[in-house]
């Protein structure tokens, strides 16, 4: 497989000179990072995490997108000081998750779970790939490919010989909502990352890896809403809204709702990454006309997948609006399309109480949409 050389800057492609572009992605970073409302934060011991400021803990979600913003901005430093919290505080040597990450740690690292989520697996793994092709490979903790490559097994792997479940189905290779479960999570499906597992894992695990990327592409497909683009927080593996009851959750998620925010921004990547389409582009298009009155109005709401409303506003408009623009690298650059990079350019990072997932989702979207999320 040929590695991608040539990335897209639709920020410019709408006019936007790429020497602002290259400043204002500087001033990101230092924002995100180092400014006043950052949440990565370094300890005295040469570790770091990032803060979910809502929740007030540290998760393998924000801790992986971390390292993956770290890799892909040539951040080595800061990328080992995440991965050292990471393995002393959230990995698991023994129990019945053995070799999976504990979702959840307050920021003084103490376990508020010893169950994972796979989201953040997923991260983890595709970020030491990647930061072992930029950074090079060390020893221990720093052999990033064979970290990569262990995590990822246990994945498909756990419970075969032992105790634990794994994080994908291996019936169907679709990625799980949490070991062993009987549905998923249509913003887990990252086909992108499977693809590129597929030529980089163990020999004997490649092969799941191709077809998860194969199913994963048409789930999408069939996941999201044919009108609006929308799917639900959790669904079922024929890609439905996931209604039924979870006995420890109380929520409803089978609406557009926080995780599911992500979809279509997964779907604009891989598109850019591989450009393979297997139905699953036109949410984009889809999702940009369904939400533009209410972008346009600053006004975003909880939906019913098929546009109705559901609820009160939305609690991570800014990671509506910035998914939304990057779902344009699978869509045609229409006027729409161009209205919402405008939008989203011009927009400045969050600040406040729910600043940590908005502005993830919207760092990973500037460096998307500005040609800078790359295979390493």
């Amino acid at each position: 497989m040929s590695m991608k050389t040539e990335y897209r800057n639709v920020f410019a492609e709408i006019g936007i000179p790429e020497a602002d572009v290259k400043k204002r992605l500087d001033e990101i970073k230092e924002e995100f990072f180092h400014g006043r409302d950052s949440f990565y934060h370094e300890t005295d011991d040469g570790l770091a995490y990032l803060e979910d400021t809502g929740n007030f803990d540290a998760r393998t979600e924000g801790m992986s997108y971390g390292m993956m913003m770290c890799v892909q901005l040539g951040m080595k430093e800061e990328f080992d000081r995440i991965w050292k919290w990471a393995l002393k505080y959230m990995y698991m040597e023994d129990g019945f998750n053995k070799g999976y990450f504990a979702w959840s740690c307050g920021t003084d690292g103490k376990r508020n779970s010893d169950g994972p989520a796979p989201d953040g697996e997923e991260f983890f793994v595709m970020s030491l790939f990647f930061a072992s092709h930029r950074f090079g490979d060390g020893v221990g903790i720093y052999n990033y490919s064979e970290w990569a490559k262990k995590i990822l097994h246990t994945m498909i792997h756990q419970g075969e010989d032992g105790p634990g479940a794994p994080m994908f189905n291996r019936d169907n290779h679709q990625i799980l909502f949490v070991p062993g479960s009987d549905h998923t999570d249509p913003s887990y499906h990252l086909p992108h990352f499977y693809e590129l597992w597929s030529k980089w894992a163990y020999e004997e695990d490649r092969e799941f890896c191709k077809k998860a990327a194969e199913v994963s592409r048409k789930y999408l497909s069939v996941c999201c809403h044919p009108d609006t683009g929308f799917s639900a927080e959790y669904a079922e593996f024929d890609g439905s809204p996931m209604s039924r009851p979870i006995p420890w959750i109380k929520d409803r998620h089978d609406w557009f709702y926080s995780d599911s925010y992500r979809t279509v921004a997964n779907i604009g990547l891989d598109y850019e990454w591989f450009g393979k389409d297997e139905g699953q582009t036109k949410a984009a298009s889809n999702i940009q006309r369904a939400l533009l009155s209410d972008m346009r109005n600053e006004d975003y709401k909880i939906y019913e997948i098929d546009g109705r409303v559901a609820g009160e506003k939305a609690l991570h408009p800014f990671g509506i609006t910035a998914t939304v623009a990057q779902s344009v690298l699978a869509s045609e650059l229409d006027d729409v399309a161009k209205e919402w990079v405008r939008r989203f350019y011009g927009m400045p990072l969050r600040t406040g109480e729910r600043r940590y997932y908005d502005n993830c989702l919207y760092m990973f979207a500037f460096l998307a949409l500005s040609g800078n999320y790359r295979i390493y």
